[in-house]
């Protein structure tokens, strides 16, 4: 029977809230720096992008990485490793001067996001809820990474009018060394250890690769993160160099959005502040409807969102609605995944 007296809100999700919204505020303002440092130096835009590429390959690939460590060493372990990496990456990238040494650089940011996010947080945080409240806090802890978004690049872009690049980065390094002040509110039921475990890790691995399931959720996923990767590198820049003029009577000028860069770091807002509600409603259905079919609908309505605003002209009212449409269903995969994995494969 599930433990419905067992409280949502525990120290393990605040503390994973915290952690999580700071490093997504930090990975979310990315696109806001392609313009000042290809500006900078006079790069081609596509060197900067392939950095944002790496920077996103080397997430993925970390996070099993860094699941590995946490079962060997400790959740917290990892997660303080992935912070000190992801402050090394930034520091470091403040003294780059060339477009190599940002691309290599990259790799160690996107360790660090992938020590700091989902991967190895939302796994102490499924340990920790109950089976009644697993989906739900799944959801919130996503949520959190949307919260940071809604911050993260317009604090990024308000921070480059006082400061150089460089030293927002160093700031944005402090910071997410500051978020391990949550750290302690990370203790969660241990995983079990390799006795415990029916199967070793090579043989559920295995198992997995054969499985038609995980495949579909593999490609599933990883369509989601190119469009999603895709999307926080270009759009910022896409909209300031594409979108139509915003009318200076209008209503977006009268809340001090004059120009199209403005309204490209607000709209990576907007999308985070959208996928909050989004996130935590795709949790909530999860509870109650199959969720492969929620899957399914999702991917099928970002691709509708995407293909219409890719015919339509880009315009500040279609950038608008193109955000908040495109928020809602942002990251509302990842509790119904997570879930899905841990149905089908447990949670050990």
């Amino acid at each position: 029977m599930p433990d419905r007296s067992a409280p949502l809100m525990t120290p393990v999700l605040i503390g994973g809230c915290i952690i999580i919204m700071i490093g997504f505020a930090i990975r979310a303002s990315f696109g806001v720096f392609q313009i000042p440092i290809a500006e900078e130096f006079g790069w081609l835009r596509a060197e900067f992008s392939l950095a944002i590429a790496i920077q996103n390959l080397a997430w993925g690939i970390g996070q099993p990485l860094f699941g590995a460590f946490a079962e060997r060493f400790g959740d917290r372990k990892a997660i303080l490793l992935g912070a000190f990496t992801y402050a090394a990456g930034l520091v470091l990238s403040s003294f780059a001067v060339t477009p190599e040494a940002h691309q290599w650089l990259e790799i160690l940011v996107g360790f660090g996001v992938a020590g700091t996010g989902f991967g190895v947080i939302l796994a102490v945080v499924g340990r920790a809820a109950s089976d009644e409240n697993r989906s739900l806090a799944l959801g919130i802890a996503t949520a959190a990474g949307s919260a940071g978004q809604v911050f993260g690049a317009p604090v990024a872009e308000i921070l480059l009018g006082f400061y150089s690049w460089q030293t927002v980065f160093l700031i944005f390094a402090a910071a997410i060394l500051l978020a391990m002040l949550a750290l302690p509110m990370m203790r969660s039921p241990a995983p079990a250890s390799r006795a415990e475990l029916e199967q070793s890790m090579g043989a559920a691995l295995r198992q997995a690769a054969r499985d038609p399931s995980f495949s579909l959720i593999f490609l599933g996923f990883f369509s989601c993160g190119y469009q999603l990767a895709f999307i926080t590198a270009h759009f910022p820049a896409m909209v300031t160099e594409m979108c139509g003029p915003i009318d200076p009577n209008g209503m977006l000028a009268g809340l001090g959005i004059t120009t199209t860069s403005v309204l490209g770091a607000v709209s990576i807002s907007l999308i985070g502040l959208a996928n909050i509600a989004g996130t935590i409603f795709a949790a909530w259905l999860g509870k109650r409807y199959s969720k492969k079919y929620l899957l399914a609908s999702i991917y099928m309505a970002r691709t509708v969102v995407a293909a219409a605003f890719i015919l339509s002209p880009i315009t500040p009212a279609s950038v608008l609605m193109f955000s908040l449409l495109m928020g809602a269903l942002w990251l509302a995969t990842v509790p119904l995944t997570s879930g899905l994995i841990a149905h089908i494969y447990g949670l050990r």
